[in-house]
């Protein structure tokens, strides 16, 4: 393979540290710890690794956790009350609410209960307009993590084409918009783009967000792209992305693998969103 990776692991161990070292600081300047509310409704069985994960990226990282596990027949009236009470409790700097939600709950109505200052997913309208309107946001986890790694291995952004496959709220639109922030020219492709293959092919950075196993292949590559793959698809009881890594790899100047790439950093993202939305609360109060 000729592309090197982009390791995702070794960025998100090095921005963790960062992130205990300032959390720690934190704490010792404040009196208190920075804490993170993370709600979970169900049993689903993905639903829960990823809390566990989280659980433990904030003992790492120096940040108070609590936990709120919630039965699946848990009403739309109770699931907000649990919701509404972590938006008023002080001490609470940053609220989670994982997804997807059971079947019967109005996802949109418990989330935007989530004050934009405690939202550290970036999924609040509030983040989500101060992003489009380019002002200070917290930014959907994933797609800011992606912009990290792009970062860290100094990868050229401004003036270069872009292309994100994809147009989800979570990945896809931020990605674009963030993407586009650092003078980028983005297309955002579809299920309905027509001529998918030239435009990929087109892409001096091409991420890959569709949820399709190794659906970008070779042909749709231009020599020396940077290819971040955004996919977990678990295919014969194994994680694979919506990248041909193999092949695309013979192209690429840089590419994520899968796992270990993109996927850690997702939750280290979500770290330090929530150290920031602390800092940003403490700095409010104190004004």
């Amino acid at each position: 393979m000729n592309a090197k990776l982009i390791d995702g692991k070794a960025i998100s161990a090095k921005k963790r540290e960062e992130i205990r070292q300032k959390s720690e600081l934190f704490e010792k300047e404040t009196g208190r710890k920075i804490c993170l509310a993370v709600v979970l409704i169900g049993n689903d069985p993905a639903s829960e690794v990823y809390v566990r994960n989280k659980i433990r990226g904030c003992e790492a990282t120096n940040i108070k956790s609590l936990s709120y596990t919630l039965p699946a027949t848990i009403t739309q009236a109770q699931a907000e009350e649990v919701v509404r009470a972590l938006a008023v409790d002080d001490a609470v700097d940053g609220i989670l609410v994982q997804l997807p939600l059971p079947a019967g709950l109005n996802e949109t109505k418990i989330l935007n209960l989530i004050p934009p200052e405690k939202d550290v997913d970036g999924f609040h309208p509030v983040n989500v307009g101060n992003l489009v309107l380019g002002k200070e946001s917290t930014v959907a986890c994933t797609p800011m993590g992606v912009m990290t790694m792009l970062h860290e291995y100094g990868v050229e952004i401004s003036g270069k084409n872009a292309v994100v496959i994809g147009r989800s709220n979570i990945v896809g639109k931020p990605m674009a918009l963030l993407l586009l922030r650092e003078n980028a020219t983005v297309t955002v492709c579809h299920s309905k783009t027509k001529n998918l293959k030239e435009i990929c092919k087109n892409a001096d950075i091409l991420v890959a967000a569709i949820g399709r196993p190794a659906f970008v292949t070779a042909d749709m590559v231009k020599e020396g792209a940077v290819v971040i793959d955004v996919g977990i698809n678990r295919v014969d009881g194994k994680l694979k992305g919506d990248v041909d890594f193999e092949k695309v790899g013979e192209k690429a100047s840089y590419i994520t693998p899968v796992p270990g790439g993109v996927g850690p950093m997702t939750i280290t993202t979500l770290l330090e969103n929530t150290y920031l939305c602390g800092v940003k609360r403490y700095r409010a109060k104190k004004r």
